[in-house]
């Protein structure tokens, strides 16, 4: 159960607006609410440095060559700060961002610079999601593991939320009315991405429960009750949707339309949910402090409708989940526990709030004159550092791999239509591979037949 479910991808899905009348496109970073106007030009460095380690912890995963990413980022610490820019720069977007759309004095000719402050919660979080697959990485995240479990939590629920008022946003080729507008559609977009990688992140942390603290543990288990929240994304299933008659399920940072003969297949976010939700319920850390009231019964007893012959064979570990739940069906409820127990709480967010109150309208405008309004010199001088930094071969190498032909390893578009396991460039291929393919195809496509 400790494998990774799908290589990870990067989040750089979401269409950028141009960058300057002139054609160039680029970014400039600002600073965080609690960040000085003299250390702007510090955190472009920091974000560009952040994205090349983004990048190079993708390629070094896809790759199976060890990920030496990780690695120096536990021996120089680097995990919780890590997680202190997250949560700084979502509490930005929450207190800030907003600010500045409502400002009708505001209308920048560019809202590239805004943008990449968004962008930037999306690099940490896909940088986190590639590392956290190693128990290493979680275990030195400290304290602040406390405070990433919450940010997963506040993202997990709005997309719970999401998905109950007509799913995520769609991405348009319209133009909005205003740059702020199309920017605030940008960020829309964004979030719904960063929430499925906020719920990679909680997965890898569950599957570190035996080394978790007391009080992350109370904190996952009581304090946010994360297994009926997950029962919660399972039954609406915020990656999935019906388009046209036909389903589509969201996966490489775009909706990709399922294939009738692949709609029984687990999905990788499906396989995400089912395997925290093995942690959360039957390692024995958990089971010794999960309290099973009434209404937390209710809730689990909801996944026996899901867990399905065919799930139990792609996911077999899943029969001891089924098992634990029979054996709930039969069991009393739990009574809320009342037990003093004196925990560690998370603190990074409730220290910036404190920090920053009542100042938020002011680091707006201060942005506004110092950070949002660059001269078209220091935009230009900003695109091309930009373009060292987002080199076109590196991010061809991170993109999703193009299926291959089976036969001459050209690219391919057309699959073997009977097992559905190999890939074509053209009929003349396929039907020159099939006395190669047929040992394989035949079985294959008996056996689904079967199921």
């Amino acid at each position: 159960m400790a494998a990774r479910t799908h290589a990870p991808q990067p989040l750089y899905n979401c269409r950028a607006p141009d960058f300057g009348p002139a054609g160039d496109r680029g970014p400039q970073a600002c600073q965080h609410p609690h960040l000085s106007a003299g250390r702007c030009s510090r955190w472009n460095q920091q974000h560009e440095n952040l994205e090349k380690l983004n990048m190079q912890a993708i390629l070094d995963a896809t790759a199976s060559q060890g990920e030496p990413i990780q690695e120096l980022l536990v021996t120089h610490r680097k995990i919780p700060t890590l997680v202190v820019e997250l949560i700084a720069v979502e509490m930005w977007k929450q207190k800030v961002f907003p600010v500045l759309c409502r400002l009708e004095d505001f209308k920048p000719p560019n809202t590239f610079p805004i943008y990449m402050v968004l962008h930037h919660e999306a690099s940490i979080i896909n940088l986190l999601e590639t590392v956290f697959f190693h128990k290493e990485v979680c275990e030195s995240a400290e304290d602040t593991i406390l405070d990433l479990v919450d940010y997963c939590h506040r993202k997990l629920t709005l997309l719970v939320a999401q998905s109950g008022h007509g799913g995520p946003p769609e991405e348009e080729e319209s133009q909005y009315g205003t740059p702020m507008q199309e920017l605030q559609k940008q960020a829309e977009l964004m979030e719904f991405e960063i929430a499925l990688k906020a719920l990679s992140v909680l997965r890898y942390i569950t599957d570190c429960m035996d080394s978790l603290s007391l009080s992350t543990l109370s904190r996952m288990l009581s304090t946010h009750n994360l297994p009926c929240l997950l029962v919660e994304l399972l039954e609406h299933s915020p990656w999935s949707r019906q388009e046209g008659g036909k389903l589509q399920q969201f996966e490489s940072g775009r909706w990709q339309t399922v294939s009738p003969s692949e709609q029984q297949k687990l999905s990788k976010l499906d396989g995400q949910v089912w395997i925290a939700l093995y942690n959360l319920l039957l390692s024995p850390e958990a089971r010794a402090r999960y309290c099973l009231t009434s209404f937390a019964k209710g809730q689990l007893l909801k996944l026996r409708a899901f867990l399905t012959d065919t799930l139990l064979d792609q996911l077999p570990n899943l029969a001891d989940l089924q098992g634990f739940l029979a054996h709930l069906a039969l069991t009393e409820a739990q009574p809320p526990k009342k037990d003093l127990v004196l925990e560690q709480i998370p603190e990074i967010w409730e220290r910036l709030e404190r920090e920053n109150r009542g100042k938020w309208q002011a680091i707006a405008k201060h942005q506004l004159r110092h950070v949002f309004s660059p001269s078209e010199q220091e935009l230009r001088l900003q695109a091309r550092r930009w373009a060292e930094t987002y080199r076109l071969d590196v991010l061809e190498a991170v993109a999703p791999e193009q299926p291959r032909c089976a036969y001459c390893n050209a690219e391919a578009s057309k699959r073997c239509s009977r097992c559905q396991n190999e890939w074509y460039c053209s009929r003349e291929c396929q039907v020159k591979h099939w006395e190669k393919h047929r040992k394989a195809c035949v079985p294959a496509a008996q056996g689904d037949r079967a199921k």
